[in-house]
């Protein structure tokens, strides 16, 4: 992958703090969700409740498929990453904690007083580690539909 095309994919995860991610559940149907996400580089981030369908389904099948982008009113201005991945819970605390310190960052603007609630710990949440093997960058900026594919190896 190219650099532009890195820093592409690097801004589009910067501006966002929510994406839809598909796991599959076990009778086989695929199941939506939005949730909110932190990176580190390429690798996502998301916490759901302990025993969610997120967390469930993820137990079956850690492959996920998700969205990130935004509305426009502009159909050419329209862009945004779809991506192949896998999903692995973070069973580190330290890597945990260092997530909800990222969150945290993430919103700023969240007041957890206002809302009568704190920060939850590593213990309280299931936290997931999103590792992409396939990144299609969308930029109908470029032409109607136009994406740009990137496979990443797995290690």
């Amino acid at each position: 992958m190219d650099e532009a095309l890195r820093k592409k994919i690097q801004v589009l995860l910067d501006e966002h703090r929510i994406m839809s991610i598909a796991t599959l559940r076990e009778d086989g149907w695929p199941q939506v969700t939005t949730v909110g996400y932190v990176h580190e580089g390429m690798t996502l981030y998301f916490l759901c409740g302990l025993d969610s369908q997120k967390a469930r389904n993820l137990a079956h099948d850690n492959r996920v498929s998700l969205t990130i982008d935004h509305d426009t009113s502009d159909l050419m201005a329209i862009s945004g990453l779809s991506m192949a991945a896998h999903a692995e819970p973070v069973v580190d605390r330290d890597e945990a904690q260092k997530v909800l310190d990222l969150l945290v960052q993430a919103y700023p603007e969240q007041d957890t007083a206002k809302l009568d609630m704190e920060m939850p710990s590593p213990e309280d949440v299931r936290i997931f580690r999103v590792t992409p093997t396939v990144i299609s960058v969308l930029d109908y900026s470029k032409g109607f539909g136009h994406t740009d594919l990137v496979e990443l190896s797995v290690a």
